[in-house]
């Protein structure tokens, strides 16, 4: 048995939380690995990890303008490591690294850091995060790897995709999903479903789109509520983008969702078309075994995870290239079919959940037990 401690901040819920969620929630699939959890917020995350039944240790509020807030943190933390005693530590991206990496350094335990996003090393946290180095690092795609060395030089690495589940969204829902968001039953509806961060390119999605208003026959759905006040200002943004490119009766804000995989079930086409390279984009394997046909960019774990058989990559930046990718599938519902045919088993070649487990579970067996490999890093098919 390898029991991981897995220390996040808990407060927003993206592709993070999705991780830790599918950890908890398919841990039967590698009863050999037992996940506890600490967080320092309250919400989402926390709700679900309690009904998923796992072990679950809140240790307070942080904020780092505050430093007696991490002080607090920090020492609940070592009594939690004296207590339950894990055989290794997770630190989930550069925020829970820099408030606990110490804390664990303390302990004498084996530390991992997750690398969700890239090390460009622009942000303090990065440059906090990056004094003091874990044992090892995963990593979740190769083109998240490829920027390791900024942050962590010289630390080993592997590859790990994230485990996905497959949540089949209720197709019974379809129809009462489009009146509830006033669409045509006929209409081809793209939806775009992610925190509202501009990165994410929902102003670019917007601008392509208002390339095809003349176009009859379809309806972009956004789902994605504002968690922080940066957010709401962007909101606010798009909202005026869509008024000034007379495309307000084709768009529909959907605010926070619970039930992406229903609305997954109820859409045709998912978009995602990013400013700047998606570190990996656990969304994407959620569309593919929805089995919805993706249009994205030719940038980061997009171009890692996309290919031909199961969506289209614009180029990047161009909305003329985006705007000619989402025509060409709202115009063939056969063009459709076939790429959202081909997408679970796309899906499963990349995130298989028992297999990816197994994977994760191997090195950090291997962290805990000292028995590291010399090499700086491997590739995805390596640890299967």
């Amino acid at each position: 048995m390898t029991r991981v401690l897995h220390l996040s901040s808990g407060n927003l819920y993206g592709g993070i939380e999705t991780l830790l969620t599918t950890l908890a929630g398919e841990r039967a699939l590698c009863p050999e690995m037992v996940p506890e959890y600490g967080l320092c917020f309250e919400g989402r995350l926390s709700s679900e990890l309690r009904t998923a039944g796992v072990g679950l240790h809140v240790v307070g509020k942080v904020r780092f303008s505050r430093p007696w807030t991490v002080w607090f943190a920090r020492r609940r933390v070592r009594q939690l490591l004296a207590e339950i005693r894990p055989d290794v530590v997770v630190t989930h991206a550069c925020w829970p690294h820099s408030v606990f990496a110490l804390a664990v350094r303390d302990a004498g335990l084996p530390l991992v850091f997750w690398a969700h996003d890239v090390a460009n090393m622009s942000h303090w946290l990065d440059r906090k995060a990056a004094r003091i180095p874990p044992d090892f690092v995963i990593a979740n795609s190769n083109y998240t790897a490829s920027t390791l060395h900024r942050l962590f030089p010289g630390v080993p690495h592997a590859v790990v995709y994230s485990p996905v589940r497959r949540a089949p969204g209720d197709t019974g829902r379809r129809a009462d999903l489009r009146r509830e968001f006033d669409t045509a039953a006929d209409d081809v509806v793209l939806l775009a479903a992610s925190r509202l961060e501009p990165w994410k390119g929902h102003a670019l999605l917007l601008e392509a789109l208002t390339q095809l208003r003349d176009r009859r026959g379809w309806t972009c759905w956004i789902a994605g509520g504002a968690q922080r006040p940066h957010e709401v200002e962007y909101l606010g943004e798009l909202k005026r983008q869509v008024e000034a490119g007379n495309i307000s009766g084709r768009v529909r804000w959907l605010g926070e969702r619970s039930d992406v995989p229903d609305l997954l079930a109820a859409a045709d086409v998912f978009c995602q078309t990013n400013q700047r390279p998606e570190p990996f984009g656990i969304i994407f394997i959620e569309a593919m075994h929805a089995g919805r046909p993706i249009a994205s960019v030719r940038l980061g774990g997009a171009a890692e995870i996309i290919d031909n058989t199961c969506g289209r990559l614009a180029e990047p930046g161009s909305t003329t290239s985006i705007a000619r990718t989402l025509s060409e599938l709202i115009e063939s519902s056969q063009l459709r079919h076939s790429l959202g045919e081909a997408g679970p088993t796309r899906a499963r070649d990349l995130c298989d959940t028992a297999v990816q487990l197994s994977a994760l579970h191997e090195r950090l067996r291997r962290v805990s037990a000292a028995a590291i490999p010399e090499s700086t890093g491997s590739s995805n098919g390596d640890l299967r």
